[in-house]
């Protein structure tokens, strides 16, 4: 059995992207920074090291998200990883990259700091009509 998971939480580099394949699904682009804690082994100091990362939100997710993501925000992310190939059109040579599919979006921005009040969002699969998302409050566990 293989196990496909990953949570990560980060700020967006840039606005999000919605576009609409020829097939009239919408699907939602980011980059997240998340950055990660290295010791600098010539001044003994610990530094943040940021990692980027590709993030798609697919269907009814994605357009909802659209409406409240922007450069800047912070959230957590929790989905699967999944592996592209294609060749490059002007070159052919082959290219690839690994990006996050989200299943699962939780604002952590505050509205002080130009984003949502913390919370998740829980939308409809892909196939489901689209819906305002639902915010959830903070179980205290």
């Amino acid at each position: 059995m293989s196990i496909n998971r990953v949570c990560i939480s980060g700020n967006l580099t840039r606005d999000p992207e919605l576009r609409s394949l020829p097939s009239g699904m919408a699907v939602l682009q980011m980059r997240m920074a998340v950055n990660d804690r290295r010791k600098n082994q010539q001044t003994g100091e610990w530094e943040d090291s940021p990692n980027y990362f590709d993030v798609v939100v697919w269907g009814a997710r994605g357009e909802a998200l659209s409406r409240f993501l922007s450069k800047g925000s912070k959230i957590f992310v929790e989905g699967k990883l999944r592996w592209h190939e294609w060749e490059d059109k002007t070159t052919g040579d082959k290219r690839s990259k690994v990006e996050v599919v989200a299943d699962d979006v939780e604002f952590a921005s505050s509205r002080a700091e130009g984003g949502q009040d913390r919370g998740s969002y829980s939308a409809p699969a892909a196939s489901a009509p689209a819906a305002a998302p639902v915010i959830e409050d903070d179980i205290p566990f």
